[in-house]
Order: C-alpha cells, then sequence, then structure tokens
C-alpha cells in the first residue's frame, strides 16, 4: 500500500472551495443530536482538520485529546482554539492511546481511512468502561446527492467523486453500511439516524440562505425533518458502545 503523506494531501486540497457556511451549521446540529448521549469526562477526537470540530468539543470538555496524522493541520488547530488540548500527531493506525475516553469521535473521518476495519477495532481499547464512540460520515442517500445522480453527475449514489477522492475520500456510506462495518468491527450500536434532511447542495444552501429565499426557520426543520427521515439526511450516524462481556487485547 502506498504510503499517505497527509500534509501533502491538506495542501493540495488547500485552493478547493470543498467548505462552506453550510457546514458550521451542521457541525451544531450534530451536537444537538448527540448532546442526550454524551458523557462526563475525557473525550478524544479522532482528525481535526482545521479544528472546526475541536473548538466545538473544547467548549464542551475540559479534557480533550485529539489524535491528527497531519502536523501541519495540528498546527492550524493548536493557533484557532485556545484550550488546553492534548495533541498526538500519529495514524489511528500507530497511535498509542490510553485506554480512558468516556467520549471518542470519529466525525466525517471514517471515510478517508485506508483500513478502517482496523481502526474500528483498535478504538475498542481506547475507550474507558461505559464510553461511546460517535461516528458520523456523509449520506450516499441525501437527496441532494440523489438528484446529482438523477442529473448524470454522479455515477451513482455511492460512488467516490473525483472531488471527494482529491480529499482523501476512500468510501461513501449509507446508513445500512455504516452500521454493519461498525457491527462488524465488534461493536455495539446504542443508536443510529441521521442529522439534517438535505434538499439542496452545500452551495446552493448557502446562496439560498444569502438571498434570504430560505431562513434559519427552513434550516431547522430540515434538522426536525431529518430526525423522521435518518435515509435522507446530509449526514448519518452510529453512537457505539462496548459489547457486554468482551475484553480486547492490545
Amino acid at each position: 500500500m502506498t504510503t499517505r503523506d497527509y500534509n501533502q494531501e491538506f495542501q493540495d486540497n488547500a485552493h478547493r472551495s470543498y467548505f462552506y457556511d453550510f457546514d458550521a451549521r451542521l457541525r451544531r446540529y450534530m451536537l444537538q443530536t448527540f448532546s442526550p448521549w454524551l458523557l462526563e469526562g475525557p473525550a478524544l477526537e479522532m482528525g481535526c482538520f482545521e479544528g472546526a470540530f475541536t473548538t466545538l468539543f473544547a467548549e464542551r470538555f475540559d479534557d480533550l485529546t485529539v489524535v491528527e496524522a497531519a502536523s501541519d493541520l495540528i498546527e492550524v488547530t493548536r493557533n484557532k482554539v485556545d484550550a488546553p488540548i492534548t495533541f498526538i500527531c500519529s495514524t489511528f493506525e500507530q497511535a498509542q492511546v490510553e485506554p480512558r475516553y468516556k467520549n471518542i469521535f470519529l466525525i466525517h473521518t471514517l471515510e478517508h481511512l485506508d483500513d478502517r476495519c482496523q481502526v474500528l477495532e483498535r478504538v475498542r481499547n481506547w475507550l474507558a468502561p461505559g464510553g461511546r464512540l460517535f461516528i458520523a460520515v456523509p449520506n450516499a442517500n441525501a437527496p441532494s446527492r440523489q438528484i446529482a445522480v438523477k442529473m448524470g453527475l454522479i455515477e451513482h449514489n455511492s460512488a467516490v467523486t473525483e472531488g471527494e477522492r482529491l480529499h482523501g475520500h476512500r468510501v461513501t456510506y449509507s446508513l445500512d453500511t455504516l452500521e454493519q462495518e461498525a457491527r462488524n468491527a465488534g461493536w455495539h450500536i446504542a443508536q443510529r439516524g441521521g442529522v439534517f434532511f438535505k434538499p439542496l447542495a452545500n452551495f446552493q444552501l448557502d446562496k439560498a440562505l444569502e438571498t434570504q429565499l430560505i431562513d434559519d426557520r427552513f434550516m431547522d426543520a430540515c434538522q426536525a425533518l431529518g430526525m423522521v427521515y435518518p435515509d435522507l439526511c446530509a449526514s448519518v450516524y452510529v453512537i457505539c458502545e462496548q459489547p457486554e462481556s468482551t475484553v480486547d487485547t492490545p
């Protein structure tokens, strides 16, 4: 397998308009969705990119650790987030992490990994007793994506587009394939669902908000509708716990 240069991947895509104002709203909706399931105690974020989620996690958790393979992104995040965060510069496959975390977050990161099953199995050894793993990924079946398929812009729902490939994506999940992969790695699924019913592409949502064609009430309604139709959301998630009477060796 070719060794990946994570700093180079980040730099190669720095010029691309990959992130949108919508993403900030989606992060807030995601934390609202996770809030009833969050536990008191140390938290671990797996992959920080430029620290957008790290900022939110630092507001919620006093004891926060970040594992990130790109040293450049650690520096970006360290400079952005004014909080006492512990950074571990390592791939998930090689990271040495203590088994003390009550909350572990793998948010829009699993789809970037080469050996996803290995990582999901390793993470089980990083949780404290009773801890939870929160996984969220972009959804192959989001309506905006299905429309793009019908328009001929994407080959099929679960295809990895060229833009996604350049950004490091290896796979595109639906809720059922995400859940199955977590189960295959030995996790118990405590909760599953979706975040934000997504009728438009990110740039279209940004434009509609900018021109006041839609407003905050519309966005909140899409979030509420996503709770009814998780398979049609922007992101899908699973909240995982250790199976009872299961002990792994590090």
